[in-house]
Formats: structure tokens, sequence, C-alpha cells
């Protein structure tokens, strides 16, 4: 089949859905709108706020879209699409008739972000420094610490690359020491299961600062929780000691759960870290023990040692991603 252009592509997450316009064949996604979800009833209403502005913009050059792909912040199954940590419930028949679409994808926002992995450019990444080297056509995995955690991965196949969608931020999350074990104990006082995502990202950054100030005895710090916003400026400018191990807790993990990641993948092509909250952390994270927990795998340091990371600096790369996943399926 063919999908006529111009293309409409979004990534939504809990928070935000971005939206971008691609014009034309070998065309880079332009014209990107941040909207807040929100504010929006669902993904028809925020589609046709932005393609509104849009026509304002283009003038006489706006034609309405023929196709569109929405990465999406959930789990993919069916016609009925229900974001995790969002109020948007949809039919993706409906949206694609409201929207008068010839074609309408509705894939993971990991899937759409592991799809953009083999096109990153360098000016979109930020390498951890190491000897590490990538091997050629190898997997590829991503874990992205957002409202909530992401997990994808990517592997190339005869046909180009194909994305491995799921929801790995949902597996249980492991300790390392006996910190960690104290953490994971007190969070399971109130949490059966204490997945990665429980505490790694903006809905568990709160729960993992509460859990820290209960296991370092940290009187009042825990008593008034604190937003990941405020976690984060506190532990970064070294004014509040237990943000501080809060966010050394918080890498320390990601980069133990990174590393579980990359075996159970295969992962010989990278490990990318996306999301809104690492960039946050600028050099604190390359500092941090990531990149130590990512390689301590006992018998296996040698094979975590050789696979890179790095840092997704383009907060735009799932649109690309997007934008591909239109391009496979009609090709």
């Amino acid at each position: 089949m063919s999908a006529r252009y111009p293309w409409l592509v979004a990534d939504v997450g809990g928070t935000n859905a971005r939206f971008g316009w691609v014009s034309a064949p070998g065309a880079a996604v332009s014209h990107v709108r941040v909207l807040p979800v929100p504010e929006h009833a669902g993904p028809v209403a925020a589609a046709r706020a932005y393609l509104q502005e849009l026509a304002l913009v283009l003038g006489a050059g706006f034609a309405p879209p023929h196709a569109a792909a929405f990465a999406v912040a959930t789990a993919v199954a069916g016609d009925r699409v229900e974001l995790t940590n969002g109020h948007w419930s949809f039919s993706r028949a409906v949206v694609q008739r409201e929207l008068a679409l010839d074609l309408l994808l509705v894939l993971n926002d990991f899937e759409a972000l592991a799809l953009s992995l083999p096109r990153l450019g360098a000016g979109q990444l930020r390498r951890w420094p190491g000897p590490a080297a990538a091997v050629a056509d190898a997997a590829l995995a991503v874990i992205g610490p957002g409202t909530g955690l992401g997990v994808a991965g990517v592997v190339h196949t005869r046909q180009g690359w194909a994305a491995l969608p799921g929801e790995g931020g949902h597996a249980t999350l492991a300790a390392a020491d006996a910190f960690e074990s104290e953490l994971l104990a007190h969070v399971r006082r109130d949490y059966e299961h204490v997945s990665a995502e429980r505490l790694l990202s903006g809905i568990g950054l709160p729960l993992l600062h509460g859990a820290v100030a209960a296991v370092q005895g940290a009187v009042g710090a825990g008593a008034t929780p604190l937003s990941p916003e405020a976690i984060v400026e506190q532990g970064l400018s070294g004014r509040d000691a237990v943000c501080a191990q809060t966010l050394d807790s918080f890498c320390a993990l990601l980069g133990g759960f990174a590393g579980n990641v990359a075996l159970t993948l295969g992962a010989r092509g990278g490990v990318y870290i996306g999301g809104g909250i690492v960039p946050r952390l600028g050099e604190r994270f390359f500092e941090s023990r990531f990149r130590e927990r990512f390689e301590a795998k006992g018998r296996f340091r040698g094979y975590l040692q050789g696979i890179p990371t790095a840092l997704i600096t383009d907060t735009l790369a799932a649109l690309g991603g997007a934008a591909l996943a239109i391009e496979q399926h009609v090709g």
C-alpha cells in the first residue's frame, strides 16, 4: 500500500503530547509543537488544535494529513487504547475516522523511540566515555525514565529494523547492596510488587525519596512528599542531603536495571537512556555509579563492558521513529 503525504506524527506521554509534520518523502519532522495532555480531552482534540495552528502557519501550503502515527505511553493491543499514566482513552478506528486519515498507526512510545535509534546522530546523543564499541547490526535497547518507565529494543532483519515493544518497566526491581535492600523492603510495606517503574520514574522519584529518608533516619525529611522537580533541584544544588542520596540511588538502580535489559535483549549494539528525567541531571549522571552498576554482573562483567551506553539528548527522537513506522508499514 501507499500513504500520501503529508503525515502527522505524535509522541504522547502521560504529561505532554508532541506533534510533528512530515511534508514529503525524505523530509525531516518539522513544525513540532508540545501540547499538555491534561488540557485536551483526547488525541482527536489535541490533533485538531495542532492542525488548526499549523494551518495558520502554512497558509495556502497547508493540506490535511493523509497518514498518521501516534506513539503512546501504554501497551497497544486491539482497537482500544488507554494511557497508563494519563486520562486519554480512545478507539483507534474512531480517531482515524474523525481525522479523516487513510492510515493510522498506533504504537507504543518506546517502540517508536527504539525505531529512532539506528538513525540517531552524534548531535542527538551524549555517549558514556570509555572503550566500549557497538557490534554492527546487533540489537539495541532503550530505557526511559519519564512520567513512567519505558523499555524497548530494536533488532536488524533482512527487511530493516524491527522494534520489540514491551512493558519492561514493570519488571521487578532488584537490589545490589544492603542499602538498596532496605530501600526496597521499606517500599514493599505499601506495595506488594516493587517494579522498576515504581522507583525509577517521575511518579516513583518521590517514593524513592521517602524510602531514602526512612532508611537514613532523616527526621521529618519524608513527612511532606516533594515533587520530582524539587528532588532534582535540591539534590543537584547540594542543599538537601536526602535529595542528593536519592539521585545517587536513582542512577545506581537505573544502571543495574539497564544492565539487566542489555543481558536480556543481547543489546550489544548499545543501550540508550531516554525520557525526561536523566537529561536534567547533567554531569551528576555521568559522575554517578550508573556505568559501574551497569557492568556489575559477575561472570558477565566483560560482556557488559563491551556494550556502549548513551544518553539521548534529542527530546523529539521518537517522532522520527513514528515516521519510520509509517515508512516501513507502507514500504
